[in-house]
């Protein structure tokens, strides 16, 4: 939301009351601004305006910004019909207004970033920004030298024209990796092993951009991130 802005509009976005009725509430008196009862849908606020209705204080929220850890089973969105979203797994005002950035598939488990910032979630997902996201894979077959090496060259994906860009890669055991890389096309990292003969049995992710997944955070649990992790991205 940007300020200075209309009653009607702040009034909407901070509720979450579609703006006929928004408008309604106004019209109706049940709205103050600096104290004083108005009619008027079209008052010009800012961030510094008192704006209460029916006697309690509205208060805009500002940027937001959230990490998670995704449990197997939710999907990265705002709605689904058929399966749970990580908003279900949260407890906060206006969840409508996050988005996710960076999705992971229902079956992968690890660090998810939430925010309603727009231009932050870009800095995280546009692959021109160049950002890592790491993740744990666990294999159905023992990784090979030649294919740590085919990953860390780039990968010829099913159905796509280019390489993969770089990965690194670390061998955590015989049958598992960790792998980071810095695109996020559509289930790129099972289509990446596939790509050199593996398949991924597991997928956790835990880390995005430098942020790390809080090992405090059980699968299902978040918390706000700090300044230092904001500015990390």
């Amino acid at each position: 939301m940007k300020f200075p802005c209309r009653l009607d509009k702040f009034i909407s976005h901070v509720t979450q009351l579609p703006r006929t009725k928004t408008k309604a509430v106004i019209k109706a008196k049940r709205v103050c601004v600096g104290g004083e009862m108005t009619t008027q849908q079209n008052t010009a606020i800012d961030e510094n305006t008192v704006v209460t209705l029916d006697g309690e204080q509205l208060h805009y929220l500002g940027k937001r910004y959230f990490m998670l850890n995704k449990p197997e089973g939710y999907v990265c969105a705002n709605s689904d019909d058929l399966h749970a979203t990580v908003l279900d797994l949260m407890d906060e005002p206006n969840l409508q207004e996050l988005h996710v950035a960076g999705r992971l598939d229902i079956d992968t488990t690890g660090l998810v970033l939430l925010s309603n910032d727009g231009q932050w979630t870009h800095q995280i997902t546009s692959p021109k920004k160049q950002k890592y996201k790491t993740y744990v894979a666990e294999l159905g077959q023992p990784i090979t030298e030649h294919a740590v090496h085919e990953l860390e060259q780039g990968v010829q994906l099913h159905g796509e024209r280019e390489l993969t860009r770089p990965a690194k890669v670390e061998v955590l055991a015989p049958y598992q990796i960790r792998l980071h890389i810095v695109e996020g096309k559509y289930h790129q990292v099972k289509r990446m092993l596939a790509a050199v003969g593996n398949e991924v049995v597991a997928l956790h992710r835990e880390a995005i951009a430098g942020v790390t997944l809080d090992d405090a955070l059980a699968p299902g649990e978040y918390r706000a991130l700090n300044e230092d992790e904001i500015n990390l991205c």
